[in-house]
C-alpha cells in the first residue's frame, strides 16, 4: 500500500505493470463475472492486438474488434479498457471490473475485493467512478479518494461546485475542492456516496483513500490485499 508523504496525499513513484498483470485481470474478471443471477454480465480480461478477452457470464471469449459474441459487439479495445455495444447501447469496460449489460455494476452486492501487489509493492487496479473507467492506486495515507482536476473533468464531475479547502502536502498547502462521488466500483463491489478530494496537480492514478477503504476490513498477507465490506 502506498505511503503518503503528507497527512492527506503523497507523491506517487513510477510503476509498471508486470508480466502477470494480464493473468490477474483475467482471473478477477472471471471471478467477478461468474454466477450473476438473472442478468448477463461482461468484463474485460485483457487484450492482444485488435482482440479482447471478454468474459461473458463467466466464460472467457476471444473477440475481434467489430465482432459480436452472445449479443455483445466489441467496438474498440485498449490495454486497460474496452467499449462494447449491446442492443444499440455502448458501455465502457475497465479491465477486471465486471458490468451488467443493463448498465449498472453487475456485482453491486459483492462484499470482497482481492488485489495483488505489483512489483513495486503498490496495489493498482482498474475500477470505475460514477460508471466511468479509472485506474486506482490504494493509498491508506489519503483521507479521501483523490484525483486531479483533469481526471474529475473527464469523469464529468463539477469539482468547481465542491467545497473549497486546503490539503497539506510535502510541497506545502495546496487549494483543493471536496466533492461527493455517487458510486465507486472496484472489482465486484460498488460503494455509494464516497467523499473525494480534487487537486490541481497532475496525477497518474486516482488515489483510493480512506473514504472508501474504511468501509472495509483490510487484511494483507504477503503480496495479497483482501478487502471485506463492513457496511
Amino acid at each position: 500500500m502506498s505511503r503518503s508523504a503528507s497527512r492527506t496525499f503523497g507523491t506517487e513513484p513510477a510503476r509498471h505493470r508486470g508480466g502477470g498483470a494480464f493473468f490477474v485481470a483475467w482471473a478477477l474478471a472471471c471471478a467477478g463475472a461468474s454466477g450473476g443471477a438473472g442478468a448477463q454480465t461482461v468484463a474485460l480480461g485483457g487484450s492482444f492486438g485488435d482482440k479482447g478477452l471478454l468474459v461473458i457470464d463467466g466464460t472467457p471469449r476471444s473477440v475481434a474488434v467489430g465482432a459480436t459474441v452472445q449479443g455483445v459487439r466489441l467496438v474498440s479495445v485498449g490495454s486497460d479498457e474496452a467499449v462494447v455495444e449491446v442492443k444499440g447501447k455502448r458501455y465502457t469496460l475497465a479491465s477486471g471490473a465486471p458490468l451488467s449489460l443493463g448498465g449498472s455494476a453487475s456485482a453491486a452486492n459483492g462484499s470482497r475485493i482481492v488485489l495483488s501487489a505489483e512489483s513495486g509493492g503498490h496495489f493498482v487496479s482498474a475500477g470505475a467512478i460514477n460508471g466511468k473507467s479509472v485506474r486506482f492506486l490504494v493509498d491508506t495515507g489519503a483521507t479521501n479518494v483523490g484525483m486531479s482536476q483533469t481526471e474529475a473533468e473527464r469523469l464529468g464531475i463539477d469539482w468547481r461546485a465542491g467545497q473549497r479547502s486546503y490539503s497539506i502536502t510535502a510541497n506545502g498547502a495546496v487549494p483543493v475542492h471536496l466533492v461527493s462521488l455517487a458510486s465507486v466500483r472496484l472489482g465486484a463491489v460498488t460503494v455509494y456516496n464516497v467523499d473525494a478530494t480534487v487537486l490541481p496537480s497532475a496525477m497518474s492514478h486516482v488515489l483510493l483513500g480512506n473514504s472508501f477503504l474504511t468501509r472495509f476490513q483490510m487484511k494483507r498477507e504477503n503480496d495479497q490485499l483482501t478487502l471485506d465490506k463492513r457496511f
